[in-house]
């Protein structure tokens, strides 16, 4: 940037503020300043800065050459407080920032901390840059950089390891870009670079042609344009889990959803409704006086959607449109017809399964008269059970729908496995058995059958309905549905016909998008779900694989639902598995997020040297994996870790990256470990903004936990009963 020249022979000079501001100063009156840095930056943006309309920062062209890149950081035009950035060589606007109100509809929220940053409007350059807190944000070591790769990244400094942390960038994904599956299109992510676009229910894709060709920027059209004549019949179709842009229409009170569609087919412009319930969750705002039970409309084209989120969202189409349509909730005509229709196949069901119980219920009278009485009280202390188990009040998250998972009889599971035939027997786990089975029409399951000598059976059992059943995500593992009858408790999963990931051997192209899948996974559970969920028992067993390879997390029996910002707690009753248990847990009883952040470093380890950590230990007696991998990085040797047969395939910065993240993960002050949202954007960044990690936490061998009579120790802890080694040879 060219220095003002006025014409003026007076006296100037350069001086660089403490702010790190440099600017040219008039002599002669000491507080003229005829030019300043910070109203020319580059790339990056710092504490002291001020966004206006006209200031941009600009990537530089690739890592090592400053000249100027493809990607421009500025104020949205034509929303006041967005930002976008823009990409030169493309369209305008690949990402936007959207609204920042609590709980928006769309998920690309700006990081608060910067857009504190950006927000500061009044200078105090006389503030020295080192003495403290500058302006009104908490963290004075911060910048904001737009980088050459086209994310905007914010970045803060820590004391701890005197190392810039990369707490937040965007776009966070590709569904995260502007309108990258075009108006009405979904998107959905598939792995970190690549995605999927379809059209809703009641839509197709503009251009076909650009469609198979996987350029879905065209969007999608209707099949049949809504009516808004009165006597017509427009419909919604329903989505769940999904996200899109936010409304700017106000909040509409209302008692009920009936009331919401009402209003919205009353309105020819109105596209689309959310309705929310103080009592039923959903978006709540209190800005926009949005606090009680109502509708958010929307009366523009819709954008950015996309799945794997947290909202319910009804889209207004033609009834003819969707006759024909396989995927959504039809509202309001068929409502009535098909309520009718569910009423008479119930009924018709539950004549069946009396009509069938009596009989059963007959020929066992006829079989054992003296059982008479525990025949006759079997079906009431099943109920119970049942009643028992659905429970819920504790740990709901929306109360509309209750517990959607299907009770299956002992008599069809028996059938489905052959009798727990051993040759179906796929593994044992830490409360029971599981075994491979086959429902009616050919589907497979997984049946975990928990042992009657289980004390803590029960509890686990019930946590893994109420969890699983409330938690979707594609790096999650489905529950199919459950049985409990007297002393039998059993959980049917979804069956992945590959081993588990302590089986595995893979090349490392698949082995890094396994620890990704792991890593969305258990972000999910930590920070995405409207159940905030600590796992407490995450291993290498406990991934499984689907048809495809990808990564699955299973066994809800010990996790913990965790309210509060920081989603800490203690037990009494540490429950777990040696080698994978964090010390502060196993030690003290105390488990948080980072709890299982200390599990996930283990197995990303695991991962990358093909060992496990549990048996390295034994076989070493003095060192465990951790010890042996934080050797070999002070020995600045972090390769030799590395599975020997990944060699030909593996990608050195992609290993490095696991690597550092993995020791990240386990070093031994929780507060000192990443949350799985850094984790996440640290394996997709840069390595050079990796901070350094610290020792790793000491984990105590399995004698000394048990035997120890150290106070630190809780008195549950010392049963070996209360820890497990699950020992699973795949689904």
């Amino acid at each position: 940037m060219a220095l003002p020249d006025d014409g003026d022979d007076s006296l100037r000079a350069l001086k660089l503020l403490d702010t790190g501001n440099a600017v040219l100063i008039d002599v002669a009156s000491q507080r003229k300043y005829l030019w300043k840095s910070f109203e020319y930056p580059t790339d990056t943006f710092l504490p002291g800065m001020m966004m206006s309309a006209n200031l941009k920062l600009t990537s530089w062209k690739s890592l090592e050459d400053p000249e100027s890149g493809n990607y421009v950081f500025q104020l949205d035009t034509a929303r006041t407080n967005r930002y976008c950035i823009n990409n030169i060589a493309s369209t305008p606007c690949y990402w936007k920032s959207r609204n920042m109100s609590i709980n928006s509809f769309d998920d690309n929220q700006i990081f608060p901390q910067a857009l504190s940053l950006l927000s500061n409007t009044e200078r105090k350059e006389n503030i020295p840059f080192l003495n403290g807190t500058l302006y009104y944000y908490t963290e004075p070591y911060s910048r904001l950089v737009m980088n050459h790769t086209g994310h905007i990244q914010y970045y803060s400094w820590s004391n701890g390891s005197e190392q810039w942390v990369l707490d937040w960038q965007e776009p966070k994904d590709a569904c995260s870009k502007n309108s990258v599956c075009g108006l009405f299109g979904m998107c959905t992510q598939i792995n970190n670079e690549s995605f999927n676009c379809s059209c809703l229910p009641g839509f197709e894709p503009t251009s076909l042609d650009e469609y198979k060709a996987h350029d879905y920027k065209s969007g999608c059209k209707r099949t049949s344009e809504t009516v808004c004549i009165t006597g017509t019949n427009d419909t919604f179709i329903n989505k769940t889990m999904i996200s899109m842009d936010d409304t700017t229409l106000p909040f509409f009170k209302a008692e009920n959803e009936s009331t919401c569609i009402k209003k919205c087919l009353a309105n020819c412009t109105c596209l689309a409704y959310s309705y929310s319930s103080p009592n039923k969750g959903g978006v709540q705002e209190v800005s926009r006086n949005a606090t009680e039970g109502g509708c958010w409309f929307w009366d523009s084209e819709l954008n950015n959607l996309r799945e794997n989120s947290s909202h319910n969202i009804s889209f207004r189409v033609s009834e003819g449109s969707i006759k024909n349509s396989s995927s959504g909730k039809l509202q309001p005509k068929f409502e009535k017809r098909v309520l009718a229709i569910v009423i008479v196949i119930t009924t018709l069901v539950i004549s069946i399964f009396c009509g069938i119980s009596y009989i059963s219920y007959i020929r066992m009278v006829n079989r054992s008269e003296n059982n008479q009485q525990n025949i006759e009280t079997q079906p009431n202390d099943m109920w119970r059970r049942i009643t028992e188990l659905l429970d819920v009040e504790h740990s709901r998250e929306d109360d509309r729908e209750g517990i959607d998972v299907p009770y299956f009889d002992l008599e069809s599971i028996i059938i489905a496995t052959d009798d727990f035939s051993e040759k179906n027997r796929l593994g044992q786990g830490g409360f029971g058995p599981v075994y491979k089975g086959m429902l009616p029409g050919g589907k497979e399951i997984a049946v975990k059958r928990l042992s009657s000598l289980s004390g803590q059976g029960l509890q686990e059992f019930k946590n893994e309905v109420m969890l699983i059943a409330k938690l979707q995500h594609r790096n999650l593992v489905r529950l199919v549905g459950y049985c409990i009858i007297r002393e039998e408790k059993m959980l049917l999963y979804e069956y992945m016909p590959n081993r588990s990931l302590d089986k595995f051997i893979f090349d490392w192209a698949r082995r890094f998008n396994i620890i990704m899948g792991i890593a969305k996974g258990l972000n999910y559970l930590h920070h995405d779900s409207r159940l905030r969920v600590i796992h407490r028992d995450l291993k290498t067993s406990n991934i499984l694989l689907d048809e495809d390879m990808n990564p699955k997390i299973s066994d809800f029996g010990l996790a913990k639902i965790v309210k509060g910002k920081d989603m800490e707690a203690t037990t009494d009753r540490v429950i777990g598995t040696f080698g994978y248990m964090s010390p502060e847990y196993a030690l003290d009883g105390l488990f948080s997020v980072k709890s299982d952040v200390f599990s996930f470093g283990v197995v990303t380890l695991e991962i990358v040297s093909g060992k496990r950590n549990v048996g390295f230990y034994q076989s070493r007696k003095s060192i465990s994996l951790l010890a042996h991998a934080w050797n070999l990085w002070k020995e600045d040797k972090p390769f030799e870790l590395m599975d020997e047969i990944l060699t030909q395939s593996c990608n050195s910065n992609e290993v490095l990256k696991c690597i550092i993240v993995g020791l990240l993960c386990v070093q031994g002050d929780p507060d000192d470990r990443p949350n799985m949202t850094n984790v996440i954007l640290m394996l997709g960044g840069d390595i050079v903004t990796l901070p350094t990690p610290k020792e790793p936490a000491s984990i105590p061998g399995r004698d000394y936990a048990v035997s120890s009579s150290s106070g630190s120790f809780k008195t549950d802890t010392q049963s070996k009963n209360m820890l497990t080694i699950t020992k699973l040879d795949g689904r």
